[in-house]
């Protein structure tokens, strides 16, 4: 402002010496430096800013978005702040984890100003402070942790360090909203180890998973084999009542026909004439067997008497009445 109030005076004063607008110099003075004090009397803030309006080096007030006015000469804009959630990069540094080995450490900060005026009077410089604060956290988690785990435990280091930043950052009027993790990089020689360890593993589980499935194999050859024979059995079994069940049925069905037979020729002797065709019938095959033993053996046994066929057809015949007899008395 003051630069702008010794401009309205060199320009009075040119004003002044120039004879032909001699006489305004004073009217030009008077609206000068009304538009000076409206320039600066007149604040529009941003929105989702905050400005800090100290009075004669004291805090007065935190300018709201919009229209705003203050006293000039006497009020000041000492501090602007942006209320947006701003992301801040942490710069790589190198941490030790419990197990001696180095750990190169990067990641990236969102916090936002809640408190304007703690923000301008809580610290000098509310970034550095969190930057350096973020830092001196983080290689205390890593501290306390081995390789393995630290490389598995980002979301641990997380929240430990925004538990921490946002506790400190109450007195400076900044809300750490969270911490990122984005690199963790070990040494080339621990790269390397991990890497043939890596392969090592695969390699192992290739090898088991090989395995398996020749196992998995052979089992599954012994359940088929074991089932095939199972089933081979039971269709022996199956096949042999089936085939016991034919032949007993066959011997009913003979047995049957046998007994049918002998009723229907019991019948037949019982009828007219029936007894001489029986006589018949059992010569002509008393001597049809005498020829077929003639035929086939060369040692024969015959009766005593050939000429008497009419002794074994009458005995024959007796066999017959004694049948007949029985199935009347049945």
């Amino acid at each position: 402002m003051l630069f702008k109030i010794i401009a309205v005076l060199i320009a009075t004063i040119l004003i002044y010496g120039y004879p032909p607008i001699h006489a305004l110099w004073i009217p030009f003075a008077i609206i000068a430096l009304a538009v000076v004090f409206v320039i600066e009397g007149v604040r529009v803030v941003p929105q989702q800013s905050a400005w800090v309006v100290e009075r004669l080096g004291k805090f007065h007030q935190v300018l709201e978005p919009g229209l705003n006015v203050i006293i000039p000469f006497i009020d000041r804009v000492a501090y602007r702040h942006s209320l947006k959630e701003v992301p801040l990069d942490v710069a790589e540094q190198v941490c030790i984890t419990k197990d001696n080995t180095q750990l190169a450490v990067d990641g990236l900060i969102y916090y936002q100003v809640t408190d304007p005026r703690l923000a301008s009077y809580g610290t000098s410089d509310y970034v550095t402070a969190i930057v350096q604060l973020s830092q001196t956290t983080l290689r205390s988690e890593v501290g306390k942790m081995e390789l393995d785990q630290s490389l598995q435990s980002r979301d641990v280091i997380n929240r430990s360090i925004v538990a921490v930043l946002d506790e400190a950052g109450r007195s400076w009027g900044v809300k750490v909203l969270r911490y990122e993790v984005k690199n963790l990089t070990p040494p080339e020689a621990i790269l390397r180890a991990m890497q043939a360890q890596i392969t090592a593993e695969r390699e192992k589980r290739a090898l088991i998973a090989k395995s398996e499935g020749e196992k998995q194999q052979e089992i599954n050859l012994a359940e088929g084999e074991k089932q095939a024979a199972i089933l081979t059995s039971e269709g022996q079994k199956q096949s042999a009542i089936n085939k016991a069940q034919g032949e007993a049925t066959a011997l009913r069905l003979v047995a049957d026909a046998t007994a049918a037979a002998v009723n229907v020729v019991a019948e037949a002797i019982g009828k007219e004439g029936g007894l001489q065709a029986a006589n018949l019938k059992v010569a002509e095959l008393y001597i049809g067997a005498l020829g077929n033993l003639a035929k086939t053996n060369n040692t024969m046994i015959v009766p005593t008497n050939l000429s008497d066929v009419a002794s074994v057809v009458a005995s024959a015949m007796t066999v017959l009445d004694r049948t007949r007899a029985g199935a009347k008395s049945a």
